[in-house]
């Protein structure tokens, strides 16, 4: 037995239970970071060949540090829609203030003043805009990425393209007498039912639609579409004389109904240019879902896409990760999808500070794609994934290191002891 051997594998001993505290101390430290994923010190052997004598030669231990960096934490849920959380399995990417991607699942965002977000270390959220298309995920980097700004729209308007109605039309109603041109029933005040509809156009100016349905016939009615700025003859709804003020006809059309149940033999779409300061603007008027029953009650339902110029009032993020602006009218409009990005082997990603990681040789290279697709989890929004260290098992390793250490110490100090005594034979 070598003496020397004795001593360096108690010294060995020693700084393997001290990386072991090391690794303890920073995973209590980080109890409470959201995202954070505890390390944790690896021994394993170290063998050098005994002599010819039989002789066992100490050659103490090796160690590796290892990082749960798959193992998810607990999710706590937040009042900030910005507090995002994967549940499964997936990373955010983000960026530092150099342009570097990187991946993290601290998601702790916070708005910065130019509309970008921000976690609590201070790396910037990435995504896909939807402003381009449809994103399409790279399937082996992070290239196309933009930082996700909640800002970008700033004050904007949408024209209105689409829109639909849908009402139950009486079929006991009164035939009214054929009219010479279309939509005339209407500027006769021989009409039956009136609904109206508000659109915008590409500045943000409302314009008010008026749509009238006429019966005409056995299971036949006339619908016409009237702008109402455009309105003359004494004001909306009637002229002094009774007739209604209606203006301009910008689509009429006929709806033929089924006598067996009631519905559209056939689609019905009108399809009109909305007046919208000389430019062209084409919007989509649905009337598949008008039914005729025998009912007077008349109870129109209908909506239509485009806004009115107006900033953004809040964010809202959805389990797919597309971040929508929502206006001070309620109306929502995707703005960035959020992917998320995995690697073959993430448990050998490079740490950095700040509960971020860097793609390594050892974890392979990353793919991109959309949560709740394929093997990528969920976002939530007003949630944070906790730390995976545990207290408890933290404390009780702490305590393992420490008798570790104080054992590997006797260790050093009972081979100094014999060293002492076999230099003292010589006395």
């Amino acid at each position: 037995m070598s003496l020397y051997g004795v001593l360096r594998s108690g010294v060995s001993g020693m700084n393997a239970q001290g990386s072991k505290l090391a690794t303890t101390s920073d995973n209590i430290a980080n109890a409470n970071t959201p995202g954070y994923k505890r390390a944790s010190t690896e021994f394993s052997s170290m063998v050098i060949g005994s002599g010819r004598s039989g002789n066992y030669q100490p050659a103490g231990v090796n160690t590796q540090t290892r990082y749960a960096i798959g193992e998810a934490g607990s999710y706590l849920s937040t009042t900030s829609n910005l507090d995002l959380a994967v549940t499964g399995s997936g990373f955010f990417v983000v960026q530092n203030a150099g342009g570097t991607p990187y991946l993290t699942r601290a998601g702790s965002f916070v708005e910065q003043t130019d509309g970008t977000l921000k976690n609590t270390g201070g790396f910037t959220l990435l995504g896909y805009d939807l402003a381009n298309g449809a994103p399409t995920p790279s399937a082996n980097s992070l290239n196309g990425l933009a930082p996700v700004n909640v800002k970008a729209l700033g004050m904007t308007a949408s024209p209105t393209t689409k829109g639909y109605i849908t009402a139950t039309l009486n079929s006991n109603a009164a035939v009214t007498p054929a009219a010479t041109s279309a939509g005339s029933n209407v500027a006769a005040s021989a009409y039956t039912n009136k609904t109206s509809l508000t659109t915008y156009d590409n500045l943000g100016n409302s314009v008010m639609l008026d749509v009238y349905f006429t019966k005409t016939g056995s299971n036949q009615w006339e619908y016409a579409v009237f702008d109402r700025a455009g309105a003359t003859g004494g004001g909306f709804p009637y002229t002094a004389t009774g007739t209604p003020a209606v203006g301009p006809v910008l689509s009429t059309g006929t709806l033929n109904f089924d006598p067996t149940n009631g519905k559209l033999t056939a689609p019905a779409l009108a399809s009109f240019s909305v007046p919208n300061n000389g430019s062209s603007q084409t919007m989509t008027l649905d009337l598949s879902s008008m039914t005729q029953l025998g009912t007077t009650e008349f109870s129109p339902k209908g909506d239509t896409d485009g806004n009115a110029a107006q900033a953004v009032d809040s964010v809202e993020i959805s389990d797919k990760g597309i971040v929508y602006a929502i206006f001070g009218d309620g109306t929502r409009k995707a703005t960035f999808q959020i992917p998320l990005a995995n690697v073959p082997s993430p448990d050998n990603l490079t740490p950095v500070a700040g509960n971020a990681y860097s793609v390594s040789m050892d974890s392979g290279d990353p793919n991109l794609g959309f949560a709740g697709s394929s093997s990528f989890g969920i976002i939530k929004s007003s949630s944070l994934e906790q730390s995976n260290a545990d207290m408890a098992n933290e404390l009780t390793a702490m305590i393992e290191a420490q008798r570790g250490y104080t054992a590997n110490s006797k260790v050093f100090q009972t081979g100094s002891d014999l060293l002492d005594v076999l230099v003292n034979l010589k006395r």
